[in-house]
């Protein structure tokens, strides 16, 4: 049986944290923002602390959310990148 080799296990370990590293700037640069009829901004979380509230308290979540709707406000994933940025999860996989 043949060992991998250490420069192709690294490339693969750092096309992982890039990954990772891309999926975070997503979800820091993407807010979710909740608005009431008014257009007045009830709440605005980025989506990385969204999901981490999701995960630890899903309850708490869900009713939220339920609340929300049932109350007639908007919820919309907006984007808070510079215009003219590209999306930081762009990964090009290799084969190992």
């Amino acid at each position: 049986m043949t060992e991998p080799k250490p420069e192709a296990a690294r490339t693969a370990v750092d096309s992982v944290v890039n990954a990772v590293r891309g999926l975070v700037s997503e979800g820091i640069n993407r807010h979710v923002v909740v608005r009431d009829s008014k257009d007045d901004v009830v709440l605005e979380v980025p989506v990385a602390l969204g999901v981490f509230a999701a995960l630890a308290a899903p309850v708490a979540t869900t009713i939220g959310a339920g609340v929300a709707l049932v109350s007639k406000c908007e919820i919309k994933l907006e984007d808070r990148r510079q215009p003219g940025s590209e999306p930081a999860t762009t990964v090009e996989s290799e084969r190992i």
